[in-house]
Formats: structure tokens, C-alpha cells, sequence
């Protein structure tokens, strides 16, 4: 490629670090060597910024991360050093990660995902690099993109067609033994690429981020959630507390269903939302099952998947999903199959060779039959005009017909990212369930162009459940960026999950989001009369779930979307909300806020919380976490130290808190002990110790 390198490296743990951080240390050595990388999602092991956290998190980062390279390139653009012939453009972040770093904001392209290809392509990109694993299938050797089909796929085949018009591109695959095979798009030729190193120092552990703790606000917006997704439909849900609180809730409907009625009736929520939930809800366990079609695999379809509710297998064949999804036929074959994709002209009355592997694939036909010279051929040395209106044809193929249905998906993802224990969950899989989960092309996953038809089948009765970070009274989120510009995280699929919610009949968008948020301590309503950056506008607004309950917003008039908004704000900015929507006259002068609606405060769902959980429900981990029992104390310990620790007046409390404090009572020993305080050696030590104790005793 000369000394002009544009390098495309998927997002995620599909990036090959090892040789990243070869190329990226020559082009540090030749500064003649131009070096674009272009990619998402780089990550980085956590690292200490105090000497507190230092012993938090040295053992934990060493447990859960095991030998996993950092990226160099990302630990001096962190540092601010990166050298003037690299640039790092990057289409979604690390939430948060970057709002201080100026040069990542100006590297930032915004692309819808299903875009970002295309992008790139017009970048420029010469090079991919890419992290597989490799296999064999039907006796041939396989290569399987395994994590990141999402965007390769669109590149490969982009780089293939610019190569017929003068442009040359150089593809390379490192093998990482630690990926699990995974099937759909993600499974390819070796050919696809032009080198693949395969060194066992290419094999490291996956990333794997710890499980965070799910709060009690998320577990109450998870509730209400689940309450939206109906059985028989498809979901779509994304990662973190959210999307964990939104499974814990699906399964403890599916699994304990007249409890979970009645918690719902306790919260208020079928009396206060009753509309839109008879109108778009269910209650009921999960009898027909989920499809999941994601861009991301997340983890908490791994617990939907183990727990019973994700099996509604779907098919890519028209004729086969119209007469499932009309309950025509189900999974199990009989004779008269044949007769229903006669009728549907899948297939035709005399069966071609065509039909026959057709019948074959879908598991309709059993493989022992061979077709040749327009004649059908059984194993016993019988042959047949192939003809489904002939008797004796039929009754020969009786012992023929298939048991079930194959190629099924309960499945389709674009890429995946979560906790070790998912990454062995999907390595484990037998290869018959994990040929279920169909890894696919973002564009595959996101809109609906080219497909439109086979999706409208598989998507009946779509739940696409997204986080925003705050939403204007009119409906419009913002997502991914701050007012001022710089960037938190990145658009992703989000806008495409929203459109596609109103092209899907039956389709809706479920947008969630906590109703405050803490801001230099300051409580502030992520509910607002107007927002800056918005990342789904107002036009494509639909429901919006806030631990408050849930706003239905689709086809409202501008003045009833304010007062569902309001319905579900937090009261303590409630008053400011209603006099900002008169004051420009889309709210009229003499409305009041229901009653019910009135008290939208947090003790009105944490007593209910606590109460619940005494009975074992909503627990902080509801999938279990990395982190051990001590770990989780101290992480909240100093959280609610470091908060302490932001203003002169909490320094001067928390100074004069710990110089109180002389020892530590028993409980406390194991705890000072794991962060190496038992026994301090110097005066820093002890003023350490003395605010541990500090921070765990409040």
C-alpha cells in the first residue's frame, strides 16, 4: 500500500491488537509513514487514578482481563501524544471517555451504523485488519468473523469493487483461538483475506467487562419495559444496567408470572398506564417465545436464551415465515408441507433440482434423495419422475420427509461484546444451537432496505428498546452528544431502531432514560423543555419510559406529548417543566398535572424496591458480576468518596470524619484487608485507612 496507510479495524474486541500495535509502532519510528486508523469502541483496561483505586483495582483489572494487550496507539492518544503522522477517527465512543480529550472530538466522524461502510470506503480505507478464528465446516477450512461481521462484510465487498476501478486493498485476519466460531455472514473463505497470521501470541483473552450494578431506578425502568414486549414479537435491547434490568424483569415474568402481575399492580402501573399497555403490552409468560435481531449480541440474551423465552425461530424463506407466522404449520415436518409450498409456489408441481436442494436445506426433504436427468433417485435404487401429484411418487417419499425445520434463528446480530462468562457460554454452545444465532451484516440488522418483506415477518410485533441520556417535551432525544458539541458516545443503530419502529407494523421504539442526573453534584431533570444534540427528532418520537412510568407519544398532538412528559419527570421539576411549556404556548394556561402523577419521587419506588427484595427480588446483581462481595462494598465506598472529595465544604466533612475515626470494627477487617489497609506501615496508610473506614461506615 506504500506509505499511505488508511486502516479499517472493527469495533470492539474484533481488533487485532497485536498487530496494531506492530504497525502502529513503525509508523512511530517512520514519521514518512502516513497512518490512519479508523475503527470504534477502543478498549482499555481500567486504570487507577489515585492510589485508592490503584488497590481496588489491581487484582480485579489482573482476574477479569488476564493477558488482554492494551492498544498503544489508544494509551498515548489517552495521553496526548500521539505522533503527528497517526490519526485515530472513530465513530462511536467509550461513553464519557473522551469529553476532555480534544483531539478525539475532532476525530469523531457521526455516521448512522448502517452508514459507516460507506464512509470509510470514501475515506479511503486500503487496508482491513481483523481479529478470526479459524474451523472447519463440511470438511473445508472455514475462517469465522466470529465477533464483527457488522461492518466487514460491507468493506470487503466495498474494497472488492474500488480494486475493479484501480484501487488495491490488502486484507488481514489474526487468528485468536479465544473467539468462539460463529456462523451466518461472520463465516467465510480463507480467501477473503490476503494474509492470516496465525501466531499463539494472537490468542489473548477477550474483553470482558465486568457487570455493573443495576440501581433502583433501572430496576423500576427495566419493569415497565418488559411490560411492552409481547410474546410471539422480536426485541431488540442494548447493554449495561438497562439492558440487564429490562432482561431480570422478561424472565421474572416468564418464570414467576402471577408475582409479576402483582408487583406491576403494586407499582400503580396498569392503573396509570393501562392504555398503552392493553394497547401495546403483555403481561403473559412467553408461550410462542421471542426472535432477538440486534445490532449487538448482548449477554442478557445468553439468561432470555437459557430461560426459555428467546426460541421463536424464524426463517429466511417467504414462504415459510408467511405460513408460520398465519399458524398454518409449525417447526414440525409432515407430508403436507409440500402441499402448502405447492400452493404458495415456493416450489413447483414437478420438483426441479433447484426445488429439491431447496427442500433439503430447510430440512423439508431428507439429503439421502439425489436428483439427476429430471429424475429423483432413493437410496434403495428407485427412481421417480419427481411429480407431487403422483401417488406413488408420494407415498415413496414418505420415509423421506424431514422431522423439523432446518435453518432456523432465534438470533440476528451484528456484533458482540460482554462479561467472560457469555464469551464461554457461546464457545460452548453446541454447534447445532449456536448455527441459531446468525451473525450478520449491519445493514442485514439495522434498516430494513432489500428485505423489506422477510423482515416485516420475522419483526412482527418489534420492540426496539434503547437508552437516551435526555429527552425534550416534545419527544426528541439526545443520546450521544453534550449542547456544546462534544461527543459522549456515538449515534450507533439507535436512529435506525427508532425509524424502523414506524416502518414495522406493529413495531414500536422504547426509549429509556433515568428522569435526574447528578451534575457537579447538582440535581438536574434529564426531562427538558428543549434539547441541543438530538439523535432521534421529535417526528419519530413513540414512548419514552422513565422510572416513572411510561409516555406513549406516537401520533399526539404537540401539547400531549408535554403532558405525558410531564407525567413521567421527576416532581421536583415538574413546576419549571409546565410553566416553560405555557410561557411558549404549548401547554394550555389552565392545566394541572393528574394527581397520580403528582408524587414522582424516589421514595415512592425504593419502598417498594426494598420490600420486594426481601422476598429475593431485584437484586444489585441479577446475572451475578466478576467483582466478589468485597469488591462491590468498596466500589460503592469510594464512589461515595470520590463524589465527597468535589466541593471545600464534603472535603472539610470527610477530612474531619476520618481524623474521628480510631479503628475499625470486625466487619470492616476483610474489607481493609483486601485493599491492603490491615496493617498500615506509614502515615499515608493510616490516613488511608482512616477514610476507607470513613467512606464504608456512611
Amino acid at each position: 500500500m506504500g506509505r499511505r496507510i488508511s486502516l479499517a479495524t472493527p469495533l470492539g474486541i474484533g481488533k487485532p491488537n497485536h498487530l496494531l500495535n506492530a504497525l502502529y509502532r513503525r509508523a512511530k519510528a517512520d514519521a514518512s509513514i502516513e497512518l490512519t486508523i479508523h475503527t470504534a469502541l477502543t478498549l482499555q483496561k481500567p486504570s487507577a487514578k489515585s492510589e485508592l483505586e490503584k488497590r481496588l483495582l489491581g487484582p480485579i483489572v489482573e482476574r477479569v482481563f488476564g493477558n488482554y494487550p492494551d492498544l498503544e496507539y489508544e494509551i498515548d492518544r489517552v495521553a496526548g501524544r500521539l505522533p503527528s503522522n497517526v490519526r485515530v477517527i472513530e465513530f462511536y465512543f467509550m461513553a464519557g471517555k473522551y469529553l476532555k480529550n480534544p483531539p478525539a472530538q475532532r476525530d469523531y466522524i457521526s455516521s448512522n451504523y448502517t452508514h459507516v461502510a460507506r464512509d470509510l470506503l470514501s475515506r479511503g480505507v486500503n487496508v482491513v485488519m481483523q481479529q478470526v478464528c479459524a474451523g472447519v465446516v463440511d470438511g473445508r477450512p472455514r475462517l469465522s468473523l466470529s465477533c464483527n461481521p457488522d461492518l466487514s462484510i460491507d468493506m470487503l465487498e466495498g474494497l472488492r469493487e474500488r480494486a475493479k476501478h484501480g484501487h488495491p486493498y490488502c486484507t488481514v485476519g489474526q487468528i485468536n483461538d479465544q473467539l468462539p466460531f460463529m456462523y451466518g455472514d461472520a463465516e467465510l473463505d480463507p480467501e477473503w483475506f490476503d494474509f492470516v497470521v496465525d501466531d499463539p501470541a494472537g490468542s489473548y483473552a477477550l474483553f470482558a467487562p465486568p457487570k455493573l450494578a443495576v440501581n433502583d431506578a433501572e430496576s423500576i425502568i427495566g419493569l415497565y419495559a418488559s411490560a411492552l414486549v409481547k410474546d410471539g414479537g422480536e426485541l431488540q435491547v442494548g447493554i449495561g444496567a438497562l439492558g440487564d434490568a429490562v432482561t431480570y424483569a422478561l424472565e421474572l415474568r416468564h418464570e414467576n408470572n402471577v408475582r409479576y402481575v402483582e408487583i406491576l399492580n403494586e407499582l400503580g402501573a396498569l392503573d396509570r398506564f393501562g392504555s398503552v399497555l392493553s394497547e401495546s403490552g403483555d403481561t403473559s409468560v412467553f408461550e410462542d417465545g421471542l426472535f432477538a435481531a440486534s445490532e449487538m449480541l448482548v449477554d442478557g440474551f445468553m439468561q432470555l436464551y437459557e430461560a426459555g423465552i428467546l426460541k421463536r425461530k424464524v426463517y429466511d424463506d417467504m414462504a415459510l415465515s408467511r405460513l408460520l407466522n398465519a399458524g398454518r404449520i409449525d417447526e414440525h415436518v409432515t407430508p403436507e408441507l409440500l402441499d402448502l409450498l405447492r400452493a404458495n409456489k415456493a416450489i413447483h408441481s414437478v420438483l426441479t433440482e433447484e426445488d429439491l436442494r431447496y427442500l433439503q436445506y430447510f430440512g423439508i426433504l431428507k439429503p439421502a434423495l439425489q436428483f439427476a436427468a429430471g429424475v429423483v433417485h432413493l437410496p434403495d435404487g428407485r427412481s421417480f419422475v419427481p411429480d407431487l401429484g403422483d401417488a406413488a411418487f408420494r407415498t415413496a417419499l414418505e420415509p423421506f420427509v424431514g422431522d423439523t425445520l432446518a435453518q432456523g434463528a432465534v438470533i440476528h446480530a451484528g456484533f458482540f461484546l460482554g462479561p467472560r462468562v457469555f464469551y464461554d457460554w457461546l464457545r460452548q454452545l453446541p454447534e447445532a444451537e449456536r448455527r441459531t444465532i446468525r451473525m450478520r451484516s449491519v445493514t442485514r440488522i439495522n434498516q430494513l432496505y432489500g428485505h423489506e418483506e422477510l423482515d416485516v415477518l420475522h419483526r412482527r410485533n418489534a420492540r426496539f428498546i434503547n437508552t437516551t441520556m435526555r429527552v425534550d417535551l416534545f419527544g426528541a432525544a439526545a443520546s450521544d452528544s453534550l449542547e456544546d458539541g462534544r461527543v459522549v458516545s456515538g449515534v450507533g443503530g439507535q436512529y435506525n431502531f427508532v425509524a424502523m419502529a414506524h416502518e414495522l407494523p406493529g413495531g414500536r421504539s422504547v426509549i429509556q432514560l433515568r428522569s435526574t442526573r447528578r451534575d457537579k453534584r447538582e440535581l438536574r431533570s434529564n426531562i427538558a423543555y428543549s434539547v441541543g444534540m438530538v439523535t432521534s427528532p421529535r417526528h419519530l418520537r413513540d414512548i419514552v419510559i422513565t422510572e416513572y412510568g411510561i409516555a406513549d407519544l406516537r401520533a399526539k398532538t404537540d401539547e400531549e406529548c408535554v403532558q405525558a412528559l410531564l407525567a413521567i419527570a421527576d416532581s421536583r421539576f415538574q413546576p419549571e417543566l409546565m410553566r416553560d411549556a405555557k410561557r411558549h404556548g404549548k401547554l394550555r394556561e389552565d392545566y394541572e398535572i393528574p394527581v397520580q402523577h403528582r408524587h414522582n419521587l424516589p421514595e415512592t419506588y425504593t419502598k417498594l424496591l426494598a420490600g420486594w427484595r426481601t422476598q429475593g427480588l431485584f437484586p444489585a446483581y441479577p446475572f451475578g458480576t466478576d467483582l466478589t462481595v468485597e469488591e462491590q462494598v468498596l466500589a460503592a465506598a469510594l464512589n461515595k468518596l470520590q463524589d465527597s472529595l468535589k466541593t471545600p465544604k464534603e472535603l472539610l466533612r470527610t477530612a474531619v470524619t476520618a481524623a474521628a475515626e480510631s479503628g475499625a470494627s470486625p466487619e470492616l477487617e476483610p474489607l481493609l484487608k483486601r485493599m491492603q489497609l490491615d496493617d498500615p506501615k506509614s502515615a499515608k496508610e493510616h490516613l488511608y485507612r482512616r477514610l476507607v473506614i470513613a467512606a464504608l461506615r456512611s
